[in-house]
């Protein structure tokens, strides 16, 4: 049974001479306790085991906080001239913040409300995002707003790219919690700053 459990962790496999010449460059565990948990207030990676330093997550699940930056009056409620002014704030043009706005806040406002009856304001309720995950979705977060996995590349590389076009895996940790569009937001209002 001992051997067993032993084998069950091996790294290498004795007819497998790649499997020793390729060795696994380290124990996760050492870097990231529990790295197989799903976070409910933290995004960690090796780096930052425990998520974007300084940030206070306000008792938020990171789904929560990753929504609560559209969120320009603080009320837990996001409106769609809120998703419109946040993603002007992170870069994006006028046309493409509406756009994405109205298909956001459209696609998640009725499953985020507190009631069954729609709202023609669609707004999306931070308490309820939970209920807004969808089968085709990324599998970032779990069913109750925690960060499990995948990202949801394709604009997250348009955000969040270098001057080189790389993706930072510190990018992509800080959009699981939300820092990143702080950061962005930050980032133009300076690059505006230097343009007027």
């Amino acid at each position: 049974m001992e051997s067993q459990n032993r084998d069950a962790l091996a790294t290498e496999a004795p007819l497998a001479p790649v499997t020793r010449q390729r060795k696994v460059q380290t124990d996760l565990e050492t870097k990231l306790p529990k790295p197989y948990m799903a976070r409910a207030l933290a995004a960690p990676d090796t780096e930052h085991p425990y998520g974007t330093p300084g940030r206070l997550h306000h008792g938020l699940s990171v789904l929560q906080q990753h929504v609560a930056f559209f969120d320009m009056d603080n009320n837990g409620i996001v409106y769609p001239w809120e998703t419109y002014t946040g993603l002007c704030a992170i870069g994006f043009n006028k046309v493409v913040s509406l756009i994405f706005a109205v298909a956001a806040n459209g696609a998640l406002s009725y499953r985020t409300l507190p009631g069954w009856i729609p709202s023609p304001f669609l707004p999306i309720y931070i308490a309820n995002i939970h209920r807004a995950k969808h089968g085709s979705d990324s599998g970032t977060y779990d069913t109750e707003g925690r960060i499990v996995n995948k990202v949801e590349w394709g604009l997250l590389y348009f955000l969040a790219r270098d001057e080189e076009g790389y993706l930072s895996k510190e990018a992509i940790r800080r959009c699981f919690d939300g820092s990143l569009f702080e950061y962005c937001a930050q980032m133009h209002m300076g690059a505006e700053g230097k343009m007027g």
